[in-house]
């Protein structure tokens, strides 16, 4: 004899609400895919204040200055990869994500590079001049005339061959980079930052004649915090004014000349 169950009324209710979930999915899937472009809407993410890029620039971009065609194409010829491919070559541009909604438009979010500071390339007789700005991730991008980031100009012979600071070797000045960015005290007061071949680095205020040295990039936080007891004990002091050269470098040691 064969068994029988019996399903109760519950149960049915369930599986009938999943099957028609699985039919309305698919068919809405469908649906989209007939559906065509209906306009491209550009979202910025991150901080609001800075654009390095306007939506015209992103849309430009988007569709090689107007030469693709996406508004009025069937969703079905739009690979969105492709177009997320074609973003990310501009170094305006850290991240991006192309999706669309249920109404036919395309969405566009664009997140910027977020900059730590600029560095100034050497150019001969000519000196210093200021060069592509360097990003929390690392990358180099290049400058704006939309907008100017206010950061420290990096200079010296570590960067002279560098495309990026991603590496191992280049961390450790990253994360100072970062460091300095982040804390509201050493945002204001740093200018300018030099790092030679074998990393030692040195620091200029926006204000006032010293240099801060800081040897190579270990320790930071702890030499970070010597240099602000310099600027809160030492610089209070008559006469403090006339020292040119800080050095924290040295464990448990502050060195003014």
């Amino acid at each position: 004899m064969f068994s029988t169950f019996k399903l109760k009324p519950g149960y049915l209710f369930t599986l009938a609400g999943i099957i028609a979930l699985f039919f309305l999915i698919a068919f809405t899937e469908i649906r989209q895919d007939q559906k065509v472009c209906k306009s491209i809407v550009i979202e910025f993410a991150g901080e609001s204040a800075r654009r390095f890029i306007t939506k015209r620039d992103v849309m430009g971009y988007l569709t090689n200055q107007g030469t693709d065609q996406i508004v009025e194409e069937p969703y079905s010829s739009i690979d969105f990869r492709k177009l997320e491919k074609r973003l990310l070559q501009h170094g305006f541009i850290e991240k991006c994500q192309v999706s669309r909604d249920l109404f036919g438009n395309l969405i566009v979010t664009i997140t910027e590079p977020v900059p730590v500071a600029r560095v100034l390339t050497f150019n001969g007789s000519n000196g210093y001049i200021e060069g592509n700005y360097v990003s929390e991730a690392g990358s180099l991008f290049p400058v704006s005339m939309n907008y100017t980031a206010r950061v420290p100009l990096l200079k010296g012979a570590y960067f002279s061959r560098r495309s990026a600071l991603k590496d191992s070797l280049s961390k450790p000045v990253l994360d100072l980079l970062i460091t300095l960015k982040e804390d509201p005290f050493w945002r204001a007061l740093i200018a300018e930052i030099s790092v030679d071949e074998a990393r030692n680095i040195i620091m200029w205020p926006q204000y006032g004649n010293q240099q801060f040295e800081l040897g190579p990039p270990t320790n930071v936080p702890v030499k970070l915090e010597k240099l602000k007891l310099f600027y809160k004990h030492v610089l209070s002091l008559k006469n403090a004014e006339g020292y040119k050269r800080v050095n924290v470098q040295y464990r448990n040691q502050i060195v003014c000349e």
